[in-house]
């Protein structure tokens, strides 16, 4: 378990969010923030890269609407709301500009900022992300838990685990799974013209045993002006990030540069 230098709440859009921070606030640059997955927690989605990622620069790691220490409202989950807590977290925090690393459902989140917001974006890193639904594989649009692309019972236990530690009210763990598959499957807010129109630095990571089809991700890479993409080999989405060996050496070169684009 990665332990945070301090953990806080703030008010932010009628949430109580939850988020912590790494490493050393002095840090050189821009300072960095995490966005985790739907139904996953800080820990759950970056406890193996995260010691790294935060040995010499400020990490920022909040917890979305009704996940982990989070609790949830009354209010429909969505990625645009989702993104504006992430975004008013910031003006709390007085960080006018950071840079971001997002799996999956926090992905989603980051790109929202990204296109509402390039202004308080200075890299963008988005793991796991796809920009419109047809994105995704098959049988992850339409479940079948069958599929090894999909999470297996270990994992969905250990969400459940996470989920009955932290959460203000354990016993809601299946309505928020539902609110969470809602939001993951809703329709995506963003056209091809949105992407051509990022002009901020992009690292498109994708396993090749991923939700999103790796051709997918290939034309999101065309897309964004300024985009990488690297798949990674024999990776699925739930092993995504703990694939240490291939991707901190990424996303240590991508983020190296903290002072301009």
């Amino acid at each position: 378990m990665t332990v945070p230098n301090s953990s806080a709440y703030a008010k932010v859009n009628g949430l109580e969010m939850y988020y912590e921070t790494h490493g050393a606030a002095s840090g050189q640059g821009r300072p960095l923030v995490l966005l985790h997955g739907g139904a996953l927690t800080v820990p759950l989605t970056f406890s193996a890269v995260l010691p790294t990622l935060a040995a010499d620069r400020a990490v920022v790691a909040p917890e979305l609407q009704g996940h982990g220490h989070t609790a949830d409202t009354d209010r429909e989950m969505t990625v645009p709301d989702l993104a504006s807590d992430v975004v008013a977290l910031l003006d709390e925090l007085g960080i006018r500009q950071a840079d971001f690393l997002g799996f999956s459902l926090g992905g989603l989140t980051a790109l929202e900022i990204a296109v509402r917001h390039p202004e308080r974006v200075g890299r963008l890193a988005l793991a796991a992300t796809m920009y419109t639904q047809d994105g995704v594989h098959d049988e992850v649009r339409v479940p079948d838990y069958g599929s090894p692309r999909l999470p297996s019972q270990d994992d969905f236990q250990e969400m459940a685990d996470a989920y009955a530690v932290t959460a203000p009210h354990p016993e809601h763990f299946q309505d928020f799974l539902a609110k969470v598959s809602a939001a993951a499957h809703a329709p995506l807010p963003w056209t091809a013209d949105d992407l051509r129109g990022l002009r901020v630095p992009t690292l498109l990571i994708v396993g090749d045993g991923d939700f999103v089809r790796v051709e997918h991700a290939a034309e999101m890479q065309q897309l964004i002006p300024e985009a990488q993409l690297a798949v990674l080999p024999a990776t699925t989405h739930m092993t995504l990030m703990q694939r240490t060996s291939l991707l901190l050496p990424l996303l240590g070169e991508f983020f190296a540069c903290r002072t301009g684009r």
